[in-house]
């Protein structure tokens, strides 16, 4: 019987005992009489105790996400991913890896592979190690084609990476709806800027964009970003770069977020 059930019928039980005794004069009230009180009040309060330890319980559940808090020194746990602590990663990537995307709108999980995209993988997996997609806003959004991000929430970030470029790779996959490549503005020029495709984009096969992973989880999540603003963004990104967050917040404030990212494991 749950908690809920028990205090309710301890609850009837005791006003009946308190409602019986009350009905004599104070001058009745025996011994015996006082005593089935006091036991009446004792089965109130543990029922409230046994309430309110049911209340606590089920906090520890979050009605969301299905995920459940960790004891003090275990990663956290949801319902298709484990958290793996970034110190515990290698210094290079593996062959192939998760991470996912806490947006503010639902996980979205992309699985890398080193053999699509060498480079591409291996600075994927090192800004997410040092934490780099940490709020950041998901500012361009063009349904039908891409959801695109990487510019840092702190102008002091976007400065030291604004020209740290990685060669470009081979384009061995093909830009199919779920892949996730690397944004470029010409030939090596990839840096921190990435997007997942919404559509059959294979035209930027030949452009030379590389997809280096997919989403396995989470695409009707990515599906949902925001698109309001279109492309009026991706002509704004200099300014974006040079003042982050703040001007987004205050005039584009519909803009979906990737709260942060990490490397998980995926939970059978």
């Amino acid at each position: 019987m749950k908690a809920g059930v028990k205090v309710a019928l301890v609850l009837v039980a005791g006003i009946a005992v308190v409602g019986y005794v009350y009905n004599f004069k104070t001058s009745r009230l025996t011994a015996e009489r006082l005593e089935e009180i006091k036991q009446s009040t004792q089965r109130l309060n543990q029922a409230e105790a046994a309430e309110k330890a049911e209340a606590e319980k089920g906090t520890a559940t979050s009605t969301e996400t299905g995920e459940t808090k960790p004891a003090d020194g275990e990663p956290a746990k949801s319902a298709a991913y484990t958290i793996i602590d970034r110190a515990e990663m290698p210094e290079k990537a593996p062959d192939v890896f998760q991470v996912v995307l806490q947006c503010t709108n639902g996980d979205v999980v992309i699985e890398c592979h080193r053999e699509w995209a060498p480079l591409g993988v291996e600075r994927f997996y090192e800004l997410v190690k040092l934490g780099f997609y940490t709020d950041i806003r998901i500012f361009r959004v063009v349904e039908g084609f891409i959801a695109q991000f990487g510019i840092s929430g702190d102008p002091k970030l976007s400065d030291k990476w604004a020209n740290d470029n990685i060669l470009d790779d081979p384009v061995r996959e093909s830009n199919v709806r779920g892949t996730v490549t690397f944004a470029t503005s010409g030939r090596n020029s990839r840096t921190t800027q990435i997007f997942i495709n919404y559509g059959d984009n294979r035209r930027l096969d030949s452009m030379g964009f590389a997809p280096f992973g997919k989403v396995v989880s989470g695409m009707d999540v990515a599906d949902k970003f925001y698109s309001g603003y279109g492309e009026k963004l991706s002509r704004l990104q200099n300014a974006i770069e040079s003042t982050g967050n703040g001007v987004l917040d205050s005039q584009f404030p519909n803009l979906d977020s990737i709260k942060k990212a990490e490397f998980v494991k995926l939970n059978q």
